[in-house]
């Protein structure tokens, strides 16, 4: 099952405070960055999150989902209705996550 945009753009919407948040749609699902780095994704209508140390610290009892048949496993954001927790949980990964990779020529 495909995300839907509606879905998407309420994420985006939760996450409009944060500078450099943008995505890309790859097979009918959304990969969301913040400064150019992966942080999670918008999988069957599901927000899900890279399991860093900063994330699974703000959500100690979240449930590790597959985004997709085999991928890594990430954590379940259930709290997408409060934009300060959002905020502050994407804020706190920023520095755990990898630098994105340089463009191939």
């Amino acid at each position: 099952m495909a995300s839907s945009r509606a879905y998407l753009d309420f994420i985006l919407d939760q996450l409009s405070g944060i500078h450099g948040i943008t995505w890309k749609q790859m097979m009918g699902e959304y990969i969301l960055y913040v400064n150019g780095r992966i942080f999670g994704g918008i999988y069957d209508d599901r927000f899900l999150v890279k399991p860093t140390r900063s994330a699974r610290a703000m959500m100690p009892d979240a449930e590790t989902e597959l985004p997709y048949e085999g991928a890594k496993e990430m954590l379940l954001v259930d709290n997408v209705d409060s934009r300060d927790f959002l905020t502050q949980l994407v804020t706190a990964m920023v520095d755990e996550l990898p630098a994105p990779k340089g463009k191939r020529s």
